[in-house]
């Protein structure tokens, strides 16, 4: 097994390196003292394309694999866990779950201003009394007629308090127990959402961690992820129709920037 890196993922690297040195590590301290969330650090981020690694260009990524993404998120990581952790929500946890199960309308709306770094993701999973045990979650959702309405409360959500959007994880059918669990995008703003209190988590506290309170909470059926798409292998999911359709603004090439070696 061959595991040295090719001369792309070593230039990728190399050019990711010099952005933590310079743009990432300066600010760690603080950030780990302040729990602040690191906005122009996220910016300067998104406009290398590290909101979206993996992620086709059509979609808003910068149209490597997930072995650049690891190298990525080890590099950030290696100048400050906070931002490390950060980016890995975006890339992850908010974006990965609509690039493989979102249909192309949800692509359009909740993955490509994300994958481009323009808004920010986050993932509910977590509650109280339950931890990250999705068996045991307790936010529950009614459907009423085109929307769900959701009660409940997530907990220790990472980019939770500056986030655009959060996937939610709930309990659409809770005799059926964890056969009922489905996920839902609530938008920021949405009647009914709010941010509760900031927590601490794991000793990280530049990572916007707080709780995540549902009250009454309509969201749209249009929202659920996974029921009219099937889980997609392929990097490039979208048809040349459907990448055509979307809006026409890809990031910068973080492939044309990279550094010599």
């Amino acid at each position: 097994m061959n595991l040295e890196l090719t001369e792309e993922q070593k230039l990728l690297q190399k050019t990711v390196r010099e952005f933590a040195e310079s743009e990432v590590k300066p600010f760690a301290k603080e950030l780990d003292e302040t729990g602040h969330f690191p906005r122009d650090t996220f910016k300067k981020a998104a406009e290398l394309g590290l909101t979206g690694i993996a992620f086709p260009e059509a979609e808003g990524g910068a149209g490597f694999d997930h072995i650049a993404y690891s190298i990525v998120i080890e590099e950030i990581s290696r100048c400050c866990a906070s931002t490390g952790v950060i980016l890995s929500v975006q890339n992850s946890l908010y974006c990965d779950p609509i690039h493989r199960f979102g249909t192309d309308a949800q692509k359009k709306k909740f993955l490509l201003p994300f994958a481009r770094g323009e808004k920010i993701g986050c993932y509910a999973l977590t509650e109280p009394q339950a931890g990250s045990n999705a068996a045991a979650l307790q936010t529950k959702a009614a459907k009423k007629g085109d929307a769900y309405v959701v009660n409940g409360t997530k907990a220790w959500i990472t980019n939770g308090g500056a986030a655009d959007a959060a996937i939610v994880y709930v309990n659409t059918d809770p005799p059926k127990g964890e056969r009922g669990i489905t996920a839902l995008v609530v938008e920021k703003g949405t009647p009914g959402f709010k941010v509760g209190k900031e927590e601490k988590k794991l000793g990280i506290n530049a990572t916007a961690c707080c709780e995540l309170v549902f009250t009454d909470c309509e969201i749209p059926a249009a929202n659920r992820i996974g029921t009219k798409a099937k889980a997609t292998k392929s990097r490039f999911p979208l048809s040349m129709a459907a990448a055509s359709a979307l809006p026409r603004k890809p990031p910068a090439s973080l492939k044309a920037r990279l550094k010599p070696l």
